[in-house]
């Protein structure tokens, strides 16, 4: 009778074990012990390759400044990180964090030859103490960059001297004091390293790695606290209390160490497990959007946060890092407005702040720019040409850091689940290869044109049949979403995530269609933006594009070039919408994907084929007709469109037609429109 008892006992046992234990993936490396595990596991590099519109955007980049920048600018072609004579610190490393990805991305050989011009002698650098890279550099910072280039060096070619390098420079750094001070880039940066540094502990297993970075967390800047007090609000905006410089507190107020700080409070979650370091990444992206939130998902900061007026300025180097700083914290959360909040940037504020054919950028963008020039602006800290479309407008650190936002976007369209399955983190047309269920090598082509339409189509190719979850993201914006797959239909709610677990073979699909509906929202001055998805729609401008000289040299390599753009048409317009149906008057028009997506008609694109730039004679992709009435009050402050008048506005004149096209399409643009009192429409009609 004991006998039976203890067998039974065991049987309970075991079964509850088997039930509640941790799950873990068997392809992909997860997080063990001692760090938390996350809700996803980021694939290698070079396990998403993009298809459709977005091959042709990286494309685009490749055959722009990111394929040829080193070619021509003195900072790379002479670079120490490659042996050179020239700049020795942050430069080198930025580019390639860029670089490697979009080269292993594309699978382009000419690009793969450009990176290990760069990658060699740095692999050859270390020295016996730990450091590496060049014998000038004695800062940190550079080598926070260069970790994660050699991370992802190691991803997509196994070369495990990259492997090597980063262990012994850990280990350095376990081995020698703190060398954080709030004071520089490298203490308010210093949790950079801990996204290379969660991931050698999850490729070496080193027990000492989180010894390291609890190190770092501990003796650098205390961004959690930053987080939960937050000293730049409004109130610090209205009474110019933001300190303009880059003293200790002024490095708080810094827009790119904001960008990169959002996440730093989430990779320590990942060792802590304390909630509070999860609840000051929300709150942070909450306080920046009620204090400094622009369209386009983006906060301002030109240099420094500077509040919600559409005639602030976002550097670019805050995109692309904020987007960054999001696919990080997507994997350790999961949490679907993380997603969401990375689609707006890279479908707004990426392609708004570079010419569509990523020979220029700018160093601000504005959500109302209707003025590009080297006028003399109300920037809070940065030069009058930062909102020049250029090769370096103002401090070169974008020049050195644009190129990670498309290649890393990319790389992290989808995910690996840890019961062995996939997620949809972000929609474009691409293709994943991975391993799932108990080792089978899947593909799943994604046919669509997102964001500029809405229809999705999954096709999953498989040499045999594999039960496995797919779980696809829900926008927080999107009604409910219909699934259809294997002759069923499954409903998802907008923010969830659905999981599909299905036995899947050869040639199964899974369609749906996101909800592409026009929505306004509101903003500064009780102003309006439209939205469809997760695009922002601009007052289209007729422009006129004039190559410009200002204080640097542009050198005249291919397609680089210094643009000024002046309107051409009006631009002080406010919307006619009618509170009774909103989208009366509101026309959507669907236009051909063209090979520059982020192009309209009348931009200048450079032309490799003939060596000169040409007029684009293609329409954005999505056009919607509406009407709008001019205020003649409305009109230019400091070279940028004045504040837009507080809403509702009574009307001056009759309605004309107007066109908005993808705030990304638009390089001149209103974003945040005045809204006509249409009731007063009638007495208009009467006084003319």
């Amino acid at each position: 009778m004991k006998t039976k008892y203890f067998s039974f006992l065991f049987i309970v046992t075991l079964v509850f074990y088997s039930c509640t234990r941790q799950k873990d993936n068997m392809h992909y490396k997860g997080n063990i012990a001692p760090l938390k595990q996350n809700a996803y596991i980021k694939l290698p590099l070079g396990s998403i390759k993009p298809e459709g519109w977005l091959k042709d955007q990286l494309q685009a980049q490749a055959d722009g400044l990111t394929g040829h920048l080193d070619e021509f600018w003195p900072d790379l072609t002479n670079s120490a990180w490659k042996n050179g004579t020239g700049e020795s610190w942050e430069r080198g490393p930025y580019y390639l964090d860029g670089l490697i990805p979009l080269a292993y991305t594309l699978d382009d050989e000419r690009l793969k030859e450009k990176v290990k011009t760069w990658i060699e002698p740095i692999l050859v650098s270390s020295r016996d103490s730990g450091w590496y890279g060049p014998l000038k550099n004695t800062d940190r910072w550079p080598l926070a960059v260069s970790n994660k280039v050699l991370m992802q060096y190691y991803e997509a070619t196994s070369d495990n001297r990259a492997l090597d390098i980063l262990k012994k420079y850990f280990r350095y750094i376990h081995d020698t004091p703190p060398d954080w001070p709030d004071k520089d880039w490298r203490g308010v940066r210093a949790m950079e390293n801990a996204v290379t540094g969660y991931w050698l502990f999850r490729e070496t297993h080193e027990p000492w790695i989180p010894e390291t970075i609890e190190s770092i967390q501990k003796n650098s800047s205390d961004w959690t606290s930053y987080y939960e007090k937050f000293p730049w609000d409004s109130a610090a905006v209205a009474d110019k209390k933001i300190p303009l410089d880059w003293k200790e507190a002024g490095l708080t107020a810094h827009v790119v160490n904001n960008a990169m700080a959002i996440k730093y409070p989430g990779l320590w979650y990942q060792q802590s497990g304390d909630e509070r370091y999860k609840k000051a990444v929300f709150a942070g992206i909450e306080k920046y959007d009620r204090n400094h939130g622009q369209a386009g998902g983006r906060f301002s900061g030109d240099e420094h946060l500077s509040g919600k007026s559409p005639d602030r300025g976002t550097e670019l180097c805050s995109v692309v890092e904020y987007m960054f700083s999001l696919e990080e914290l997507y994997a350790i959360f999961g949490d679907n407005r993380l997603a969401d909040r990375l689609e707006l940037l890279t479908f707004n504020a990426l392609p708004g702040t570079t010419t569509a054919d990523m020979w220029a950028h700018q160093y601000d963008q504005q959500s109302n720019q209707v003025l590009v020039t080297g006028d003399k602006r109300a920037w809070t800290s940065n030069g009058d040409y930062s909102n020049i479309y250029g090769l370096m407008p103002n401090f070169a650190c974008c020049l050195a850091n644009m190129h990670q936002g498309w290649p890393k976007f990319t790389a992290n369209l989808w995910m690996a689940t840890n019961d062995n399955g996939l997620t949809a983190v972000s929609y474009s047309p691409s293709t994943v290869k991975a391993k799932v269920g108990k080792g089978t090598t899947v593909t799943i082509r994604e046919e669509t044109e997102y964001p500029f339409r809405g229809n999705i189509k999954l096709v999953i190719e498989t040499p045999e049949s594999v039960k496995f979850p797919l779980y696809l993201r829900v926008p927080g914006w999107a009604d409910s979403v219909i699934f259809t797959f294997r002759g069923k239909t499954l409903a998802g709610k907008p923010g969830e995530t659905v999981r599909l677990y299905e036995n899947w073979h050869n040639g199964d699909q899974v369609s749906f269609t996101l909800p592409m509906k026009l929505k306004f929202e509101r903003r500064f001055n009780n102003s309006v933006s439209v939205r469809r998805g997760p695009l922002y729609f601009s007052l289209r401008i007729d422009k006129e594009y004039k190559r410009v000289k200002i204080n640097y040299d542009n050198f005249g390599y291919m397609g680089s070039v210094d643009w000024e753009i002046r309107p051409l048409s009006p631009w002080n317009y406010g919307l006619m919408i009618d509170n009774t149906k909103l989208l009366r008057g509101f026309d959507v028009i669907e236009n051909p994907v063209a090979r520059l997506p982020f192009a309209d008609k009348g931009d200048m694109v450079w032309s490799a084929d003939s060596g000169k730039y040409i007029t684009w004679e293609n329409d954005a992709p999505v056009i919607i007709k509406t009407r709008g009435v001019r205020i003649p009050g409305w009109t230019q402050r400091n070279n940028s469109a004045d504040l837009p008048p507080v809403s509702p506005v009574n009307p001056e004149d009759y309605p004309e037609v107007i066109q908005l096209v993808p705030y990304g399409n638009a390089k001149l643009r209103i974003t945040e429109f005045p809204v006509i009192d249409v009731t007063r429409m009638v007495d208009v009609i009467r006084q003319n």
